[in-house]
């Protein structure tokens, strides 16, 4: 498995994962019934996708495991998503790490997360911490969500090499 930077020819691919998701069956699917990740969105914010190589005969192609987007101003996970079939096998971890890393790279101090009620336990034991409760909005959301931050770690700044200096004997013991 690899993760990369989504780009626009992923957006059919995305849209399925996320309205076929089992997360958003029942009382939850209609909150993704319409959802669209346009090519538009994916130029317009950090979206990654984890992907499995899959041999062909006309040339390798890729299974999309899951993906996820980074929104910067503010700070926040806006989606993500793992398949239903690679669920159980880290590729959210992996996601949730990755996404530590770009917020870093960007600058970014703490991510925000209004989580999906079902998914919140998942992230709690990815590092992230409760901070609050989103009410619902109907008729958009009808149910309560879990409001959490993941507090991403400063890049520790590099020091410059200092050029190391022969101390001189002073001419003892020569």
């Amino acid at each position: 498995m690899r993760i990369r930077r989504a780009e626009g020819r992923d957006a059919g691919r995305l849209t399925r994962l996320v309205r076929s998701s089992r997360a958003y069956e029942g009382r939850y699917a209609s909150m993704v019934a319409g959802y669209r990740v346009g090519p538009d969105y994916i130029e317009a914010h950090r979206v990654f996708v984890a992907v499995e190589e899959i041999p062909g005969d006309e040339g390798p192609g890729e299974r999309v495991l899951g993906f996820y987007s980074l929104l910067v101003e503010p700070a926040e996970l806006d989606l993500m998503f793992v398949s239903d079939q690679a669920q159980g096998y880290g590729i959210g971890r992996r996601l949730v790490e990755h996404m530590r890393g770009e917020a870093r790279r960007a600058g970014v101090d703490g991510v925000r997360v209004v989580s999906h009620p079902p998914a919140e336990g998942f992230y709690l034991s990815v590092g992230a911490r409760p901070v609050g409760t989103v009410p619902a909005n109907p008729p958009a959301v009808m149910w309560d969500r879990p409001e959490l931050v993941f507090a991403v770690a400063p890049v520790a700044p590099v020091a410059p090499e200092v050029p190391v200096m022969p101390v001189a004997d002073g001419g003892a013991g020569e």
